[in-house]
């Protein structure tokens, strides 16, 4: 029977490769947005490229202080944690950062895991248990899609920012449930009605979990909101380090009880290697750098660049730094991503099942490190481009 698995794979790799979808990652040797591109088989030297593809948005992950920061944890406790963080793998870093990132949320406590993938893992493997309810957006992160397949949970999904549609269907059950939306859509940069969410949540009693990864530029929770502490509405917001913090992992931070029950059975913090503590050190001081003037200068450096490329394809007041220029076909995607690169413009084609077929797109990520003449090329070589009238409308969880 063992000799079926061959031929099992081959066929998948084969209709993989027979609708066009083959991928493979490519060699980019680059401290930045600009760097080397190895082209595999290629048989020539790398060329020097401009990525605008990248989530190290404010440009941490190369900072002086984040590097410096590194070192000194790799030297002062070595390159891995050595177990999971219940056994012997919690260092003194690990602590630090979840104070600095619980006060930073304005929550009562957080807990870092390995990454922000694994922290909606373990929070709706932990809330959505059985007898629950679901109630999550058709265009949420792969993550929360994942999390609520392992849930026992029931899952409803309500149509994309449709408050209407979520209140309706959390008055029409009974029971626990547990809300979760993005607050930046990964795929469109589209962002949530928090106030909106924050209501509905309330008005049923549900569990709202907020999933901050790309929120680099907000949204924000409404100034009068007591994050976690609440009497008829609890929070959680998850978050990730390799984002904002341009290091690597996630987080989870709310009330208190709450972080502590995920600390006893949320399996993707138990069952893993903790951290690391030179990447747990860079996202500690990654995310002084955030609360500081300076941090305050390249969120806003962010948002200049955002709009120049906004403002260009017509896209009045952008939210977030990711700009999709959604195309139509796959081939057009792959057509246009290639020509974008034959000008030294790295922005890789997204296609399904990533998105719905009939809106592969360049998706476009600035960082604060852009240039303006990196801007000014990239919008040079955006503005031509052939874009269908309208936009279908994705539907994630179906994806």
């Amino acid at each position: 029977m063992s000799g079926a698995w061959p031929t099992w794979v081959e066929d998948r790799c084969r209709d993989i490769e027979a609708a066009g979808q083959w991928r493979r990652p490519r060699t980019f040797d680059a401290s930045g947005p600009v760097g080397r591109l190895w082209e595999d088989g290629a048989g020539r030297p790398p060329a020097e490229v401009t990525s605008f593809a990248s989530n190290d948005y404010l440009g941490l992950s190369c900072h002086p202080a984040v590097v410096a920061a590194a070192h000194e944890a790799l030297d002062r406790w070595g390159a891995g944690a050595g177990a999971s963080r219940l056994v012997t793998g919690s260092r003194p870093v690990h602590a630090a950062l979840e104070d600095a990132l619980a006060e930073w949320k304005g929550c009562e406590r957080a807990v870092v895991l390995p990454t922000g993938f694994a922290a909606n893992l373990a929070v709706l493997s932990v809330f959505a248990a059985g007898g629950v309810r679901v109630f999550s957006d058709e265009l949420n992160h792969a993550s929360i899609i994942d999390g609520c397949r392992l849930a026992r949970a029931e899952v409803t999904v309500y149509r994309h920012k449709d408050l209407g549609h979520l209140d309706d269907s959390l008055a029409a059950v009974q029971g626990r449930s547990v809300v979760v939306s993005d607050t930046v859509f990964s795929m469109d940069g589209d962002v949530a009605d928090l106030g909106g969410l924050l209501e509905v949540a309330r008005r049923h009693g549900a569990l709202l979990v907020l999933d901050e990864a790309h929120a680099v530029l907000g949204p924000e929770l409404p100034a009068t909101t007591a994050v976690g502490a609440g009497p008829d509405v609890a929070i959680l917001r998850v978050g990730t380090l390799s984002k904002t913090l341009g290091s690597l992992g996630g987080f989870v931070a709310g009330p208190a009880r709450f972080v502590e029950l995920l600390v006893n059975r949320a399996r993707p913090y138990i069952f893993t290697t903790a951290p690391t503590p030179p990447s747990s050190a860079a996202a500690l001081a990654a995310l002084g750098v955030v609360r500081s003037p300076e941090g305050e200068s390249l969120r806003l450096r962010l948002r200049t660049l955002v709009g120049r490329v906004a403002d260009a394809l017509g896209m009045e007041d952008h939210p977030s730094p990711v700009v999709p220029v959604v195309v139509g076909t796959e081939e057009r995607a792959l057509r246009a991503a290639a020509a974008l690169l034959e000008r030294g413009l790295w922005v890789p084609a997204i296609r399904p099942p990533t998105v719905p077929a009939g809106t592969a797109r360049l998706r476009v990520t600035l960082s604060a490190l852009h240039t303006d003449h990196d801007v000014d090329r990239l919008i040079a070589s955006l503005v031509p481009l052939e874009r269908p009238a309208t936009e279908p409308v994705a539907a994630g969880h179906a994806t």
